[in-house]
């Protein structure tokens, strides 16, 4: 046939598009762009075309190739474009949706001219000799190995297990670290491994010289083999190199460059030797092939990997970054916390996920000493539930150092996180649901003061019991705000008394809603279990019990989990405090009191002094601003509401600093009604630091007033604001509180 549609010379001569039609094997003509312009019948039966489909002008890849490779397609393409021809073999997946390799091999089509036309490629099934058909079940094991998970370091070490040792005494996977080719896997059959300074070992350098077989492979961007390894020249990088293969007997090697989406990531190299007794000892053109369609999975599956790992980091350090790495040092507490993101759920069928969350822990300085305890969960996964958790968690902050009420701050947080809700597929709005339990907790009372938006309560540990925190109120959800109920949410909240030396385990679902494979989630079994482990460890220090009880619940982790210990130390803290009627003489008693109970701590003189001062300059704005009689504040479901004060106090201007009033009562002799003007002074010592609270019944809270130079006062919060280290105040049911914080030691201590 010398073209298309002319017949041979005879009798019996048939045309030439007759002779491809009976050709029992798959011919394809492809243009230069990679687009069908014929096949014949039996490449119609051999790619599983769909009936009743034109594939003239489809793609290349739209006759199934595999997507691991479609870069050897491209490579096809180029290939022959240039006047070369092209062998190779494809996976291939057929209309009927079964798999089979193809054994191609294509030719340039030229123009009389002499010019590059199209790609003619011939095809047949690779599976119909039985060695090709144990080889290539090497590439559907590896297949389903690569997809069973997403982390980089598993999916190179199922890489070596599969290889070694059916296909490869030796596996090597070497990858670019920037400029540099590192080995990432070095695999050998029978538990053998090569003697210390010899071949490359795992995290170091590899430097291949320029004839040697592995880069010409990267450089050529093909797969190259080493049939005869014992008579090659120039084959072993080094000369130690070359002792070792010749003493554990290398018989033959092949490398295939490792290559996705237009990028060398490395290089994949195997080798035969004595160390297992195969009959096989060489590699040939086929293996070269098989190899390089491994190479292919292989790199894909490095390429999805490396592109989830660096995913995944990003979102954990997105995470981590919204979550206090440590805390300041709190007296009478010792805490410690965990954070531990979910698995990926991509062996699950949901798609790859990185699996941070919404969980989310916090232990928040407030005033006096006092703390603010919180843990809680963002319901969803992924990088929106963390983003909500990140700004919950810094307006619960906000919240909490302004010292507000348990239940006012889950009211507040509540209607912010209405304020998230995003347009659904309804045309309503999604809202995030949020538990969340906040504690306010003073060591010295060890009065704990809570509300809780339907988060899991607790563990209480104490005396080598562990049991769950009884608390009376669990409210619904932030967020979760039912249909027909007017009005805001309503967060009760409660106190309740600690013993000495508690501690307290807060958790999310995450660390019990673990399940056991073929096994349903059972949070009742799994909390048996976490008190039982925790019990264990009920005496050790707090670290102890937050890894005893991270770990403590077998089974796959589908949720992120976050924990937080807390223990109360009481005996590294003291308390003192006294009521003193609030008149100009009792400013000398309190101060009094405060140098004779720093003196008894052993303050140093210099701070004690300094504290002392500070206390005369807070007593005495309360002597001058107490309210003739008390007025009761309570805090309600609809808010904070105060007592009806007397007539006079109507006139009352905002809380200032003007000394007048002492002076002017200090000549006028006893005031009315004195025996209800009365202050407590509290005296806290922890540590390092003293705090000192003096509570009064005025409920107009202190401001910095800047005073005049000829004032005669006005100067007292400014002095506390400068020389104490905190200071603040806070309503209280009975009126407010003013507290200051200061070292106990000086900075040269």
């Amino acid at each position: 046939m010398k073209r298309w549609g002319e017949a041979f010379y005879g009798d019996n001569a048939l045309a030439g598009a007759e002779v491809l039609e009976q050709a029992q094997i798959a011919v394809v003509v492809l243009d230069r762009f990679s687009n069908l312009r014929y096949w014949n019948e039996f490449a119609r039966d051999l790619f599983g075309f769909v009936g009743g489909r034109d594939y003239l002008g489809a793609s290349l890849l739209d006759i199934g190739i595999h997507e691991a490779d479609h870069e050897q397609a491209g490579q096809l393409v180029r290939r022959v474009l240039k006047g070369e021809s092209w062998e190779g073999t494809f996976a291939v997946l057929r209309g009927d949706s079964t798999w089979i390799h193809v054994r191609a091999t294509a030719v340039p089509t030229k123009h009389p001219s002499g010019a590059v036309e199209g790609v003619m490629l011939f095809a047949s099934e690779a599976l119909r000799n039985g060695r090709v058909e144990e080889q290539y079940g090497l590439l559907d094991r590896i297949g389903r190995r690569l997809a069973g998970s997403l982390e980089f370091s598993a999916t190179l070490k199922a890489v070596a297990e599969i290889l070694v040792p059916q296909f490869a005494d030796h596996c090597f996977i070497d990858l670019y670290d920037h400029d540099r080719l590192v080995r990432r896997v070095s695999v050998h059959a029978e538990g053998w491994s090569p003697p210390p300074a010899s071949w490359v070992d795992v995290g170091e350098e590899v430097r291949y010289p320029d004839h040697h077989f592995v880069y010409k492979a990267i450089r050529r961007l093909e797969t190259v083999v080493v049939g005869d390894y014992v008579h090659s020249s120039d084959v072993a990088p080094n000369e130690r190199s070359a002792r070792v293969s010749e003493q554990v007997g290398v018989t033959s090697a092949v490398a295939a460059p490792l290559r996705a989406r237009g990028e060398v990531l490395g290089v994949l190299t195997l080798a035969l030797s004595a160390l297992s007794a195969r009959d096989k000892t060489d590699y040939d053109g086929f293996d070269r092939d098989l190899v390089g369609a491994i190479a292919s999975r292989v790199a894909l599956a490095i390429d999805n990997a490396r592109l989830f790992e660096e995913e995944r980091t990003t979102a954990l350090a997105f995470q981590n970054s919204l979550l206090p790495r440590d805390f300041q040092d709190f007296d009478g507490l010792s805490i410690a916390h965990r954070y531990t993101p979910a698995k990926p759920l991509e062996v699950h069928g949901h798609g790859i996920q990185t699996q941070v969350g919404g969980d989310f822990y916090d232990v928040i300085p407030l005033s006096a000493g006092r703390v603010g305890i919180v843990i809680g969960d963002v319901e969803g996964r992924g990088p929106h539930a963390a983003a909500v958790m990140g700004q919950l968690r810094a307006a619960l902050r906000a919240f909490a150092q302004a010292d507000r009420e348990p239940g006012d701050i889950l009211r507040a947080l509540d209607e912010w996180v209405r304020q998230l809700g995003t347009p659904d597929d309804e045309g309503g709005t999604w809202v995030p649901s949020v538990s969340c339990l906040y504690m306010a907790y003073d060591a010295w009372s060890r009065e704990l003061s809570y509300a809780n938006a339907g988060h899991s309560p607790p563990l209480l540990i104490c005396d080598g019991r562990v049991e769950d925190l009884e608390l009376q109120f669990r409210d619904k959800l932030l967020g979760a705000k039912h249909k027909g109920v007017p009005g805001e949410s309503v967060y009760q909240q409660a106190t309740l008394t600690l013993p000495p030396g508690a501690t307290l385990l807060l958790y999310t679902d995450g660390l019990v809603d673990r399940r056991l494979p073929g096994r349903a989630v059972n949070v009742e079994h799994s909390l048996d279990i976490l008190h039982e482990r925790v019990r264990e460890v009920a005496d050790k220090d707090v670290e102890q019990i937050a890894v005893v009880a991270d770990n403590a619940v077998p089974g796959e982790m589908e949720d992120d989990t976050a924990l937080l210990v807390v223990r109360s130390h009481p005996e590294e803290l003291a308390l003192q405090q006294g009521w003193f009627p609030a008149e100009a003489p009792t400013v000398a008693e309190a101060r009094h009191l405060a140098s004779t109970t720093f003196k008894e701590w052993g303050m140093d003189r210099d701070q004690a002094e300094l504290a002392c001062l500070l206390v005369s300059e807070i007593v005495t704005n309360v002597v001058i601003h107490a309210t003739p009689h008390p007025v009761s504040r309570e805090f309600t479901e609809n808010g904070v509401k105060d007592s009806d004060g007397p007539p006079e106090l109507d006139g009352f201007d905002d809380f200032d600093e003007d000394w007048s009033d002492l002076l002017e009562e200090s000549s006028a002799g006893e005031p009315e009604d004195s025996s209800s003007r009365e202050f407590l002074i509290r005296l806290r010592r922890g540590g390092n630091s003293v705090w000192v609270e003096v509570f009064d019944h005025d409920l107009r809270l202190p401001r910095i007033r800047k005073a005049g130079a000829d004032d005669e006062g006005g100067r007292g919060l400014y002095l506390v604001d400068q020389l104490a280290s905190r200071w603040g105040s806070r309503p209280t049911p009975e009126g407010k509180a003013v507290w200051f914080e200061i070292p106990m030691h000086g900075e040269d201590e």
